[in-house]
């Protein structure tokens, strides 16, 4: 494994399976995926699960957020999804967790988005503003994985993305996250859209620039999200993530090495906190 972009505490031996191709990918393009890493039975479990922890926060206020119009953000417990361990014990997951972010990564958030149909283009856009390591120094701190719970076709509104992205930095961002509207050729010049399958996952930085696409079927799309940090990043602190005390034992322990989150005799639903302005509206 090429040691370019390899945390400094980590050596390629240490590491479950060889992710130098991910690993570059992720500092060049912003992006990189796993095509069939769990196995369609296992995608469609997680679409249960997810069926009904939406229905769940659409009862309840503050249990989803809108991320546009027919669009919406829901930030779950980590038991409410029965794949949870498989997700996050997955070879690939933990080595590409460890070679980008060290040893001592943080997973803290778990949750999905849902684009109905009607959902619109989002404007584009980076999750968070860009942290000063990563301006500094050009280092990554956080990552984001994305797991379909569905094949994904065109007319499904997919996930678009422009890759490099990820180090653009201008003080015209609104808010440190939205580029003005002067800067969008670039992003469709680069543009590529992805169209994930059952079982297959991806691993992005959330510094890239993205945004969902027009869902122009019948059918929703939902996708769940893994948020991981490396330990100076702070987006633990936008989410609220706890495992109850029987779930905690049954976690292996290289799974509760990397859970940061409170061990509770009873789970509270989650109140949405990462809200993001600037999408509520969509892409006029």
């Amino acid at each position: 494994m090429s040691a370019a972009h390899l945390h400094p505490a980590i050596t390629p031996s240490a590491l479950d399976i060889d992710v130098t191709a991910d690993v570059e990918a992720l500092y060049s393009d912003g992006i990189t995926a796993r095509k069939g890493a769990f196995g369609v039975d296992w995608a469609d479990t997680l679409r249960e699960d997810v069926g009904v922890a939406f229905e769940e926060a659409l009862s309840r206020p503050g249990g989803a957020v809108g991320r546009g119009p027919n669009r919406y953000y829901v930030e779950i417990h980590p038991e409410q999804i029965r794949g949870f361990v498989e997700l996050v014990d997955h070879p690939w997951v933990r080595s590409v967790c460890a070679a980008v972010l060290g040893p001592d990564y943080r997973i803290v958030e778990i949750g999905f988005d849902v684009p109905l149909e009607g959902a619109v283009n989002q404007p584009w856009h980076r999750d968070f503003p860009m942290p000063e390591e990563t301006r500094g120094e050009r280092r990554l701190t956080s990552l984001a994985f994305n797991v379909t719970t569905v094949d994904t076709t065109e007319d499904m509104g997919p996930f678009e993305i422009a890759p490099g992205t990820q180090w653009d930095d201008s003080p015209e961002f609104g808010h440190g996250m939205f580029p003005p509207k002067t800067h969008y050729g670039r992003y469709e010049e680069r543009a590529v859209r992805k169209y994930p399958q059952r079982g297959d996952i991806s691993a992005r930085t959330a510094l890239t620039i993205h945004r969902g696409t027009t869902n122009r079927s019948r059918l929703s799309r939902p996708v769940l999200v893994l948020g991981v940090d490396g330990p100076e990043a702070d987006n633990g602190e936008r989410h609220d993530l706890a495992v109850t005390h029987g779930f905690w034992e049954r976690l292996p322990e290289r799974v509760r090495r990397h859970l940061d989150c409170p061990v509770v005799d009873q789970l509270v639903p989650v109140t949405q906190k990462h809200t993001i302005e600037g999408l509520v509206m969509g892409d006029a």
